[in-house]
């Protein structure tokens, strides 16, 4: 290689370095709610099309979920990562109502004809996100569906299949034995199944804000899991950004950094928007992009992962303001 091919090759390789590294698939389109439910495929087309037109478009990275095909010739399996939270049962009782087309997981859950296989992709693809971190130390985005925080050990819940976050961050510990890895779950609605994942680990942090009273009810002050390691701050119907930024910087920012996690999992759901049709907080797309200022003052080391937000306009710019922080 001459100097000048190898100046090329360094400018290259320093360009790659510093884009910002999206984790999507189209496949993740193919889980069919139906085009009236809330958590439809039009969540994640409205994102993508909304970053290929942005101005960051030129500073991202689109890479590919590891499929279960290629993760089975690594020798590594994911329904052993999923079994980190989620029983056999369950697991079974998805592969089978989709292998018949799919049908109703609960009042508001469903599952189509692709749904299991698209929700062990997700699964990947939050695993994927997780090594990309850890390795590079910087941020990444994972774009998913279905989304995971209400799903329980033994079911569906709440939109979700499988728990992405909780299973991210059990292996983020049990596999690459990382020390602490800590869960901010900012979206409008109490990460019920993730706190129940995590409720007795002492090495993984769960820290909620959302919405209350509101579905699912849970997500109490005094929930605070087997070893202090839950904390949630349940939000009035109607708050905005002065009530939310000292929730941050006063209660959020300091568990945080007592906790000094080796890994920070934001379950980033942006149905707080006031725009959203879920929901009755009145956050704003750029306010997402001053949580997101916050939580880098923790550690460089984040994984965003895509929950809640059902109004595309809100969704897309919430997503692009906090990339834009991470650039």
């Amino acid at each position: 290689m001459s100097v000048t091919e190898s100046a090329q090759s360094s400018r290259l390789s320093d360009q790659a370095i510093s884009l910002f590294p999206i984790i999507y698939s189209d496949s993740f389109l193919e889980h069919n709610t139906g085009n009236y439910h809330p958590e439809n495929s039009g969540r994640l087309t409205a994102i993508v099309e909304g970053l290929k037109s942005s101005p960051i478009a030129s500073q991202i990275q689109w890479r590919s979920p590891t499929s279960v095909k290629k993760l089975q010739e690594l020798n590594r399996d994911i329904l052993q990562e999923v079994r980190r939270f989620h029983t056999q049962d369950y697991i079974d009782r998805l592969k089978a109502l989709s292998d018949n087309g799919g049908g109703y997981i609960d009042g508001d859950t469903i599952a189509s004809r692709q749904t299991y296989e698209v929700a062990l992709l997700a699964v990947s693809a939050w695993l994927d996100g997780v090594d990309l971190v850890v390795e590079s130390g910087r941020p990444a985005f994972v774009l998913a569906r279905p989304p995971g925080h209400h799903a329980l050990a033994h079911s569906g819940m709440g939109f979700c299949i499988f728990g992405n976050a909780a299973i991210a961050a059990m292996s983020a510990c049990d596999r690459l034995n990382l020390d602490r890895v800590a869960i901010l779950d900012w979206d409008v609605h109490h990460g019920n199944g993730t706190q129940d994942a995590v409720w007795d680990r002492p090495d993984i942090a769960y820290v909620s804000t959302h919405q209350a009273p509101f579905y699912p009810m849970t997500g109490r002050k005094d929930e605070t899991g087997s070893h202090g390691n839950i904390l949630n701050i349940p939000m009035r119907s109607g708050s905005a950004m002065p009530e939310y930024l000292p929730v941050f910087e006063q209660q959020i920012m300091p568990f945080l950094r007592n906790f000094d996690p080796d890994l920070l999992i934001i379950s980033a759901g942006f149905d707080a928007n006031a725009d959203d049709p879920l929901a009755s907080i009145l956050l704003k797309p750029e306010d997402f992009g001053v949580f997101t200022k916050l939580c880098l003052e923790i550690t460089p080391k984040i994984l965003f992962g895509l929950e809640g937000g059902y109004d595309f306009s809100s969704l897309s710019r919430s997503v692009i303001s906090v990339i834009e922080q991470c650039l």
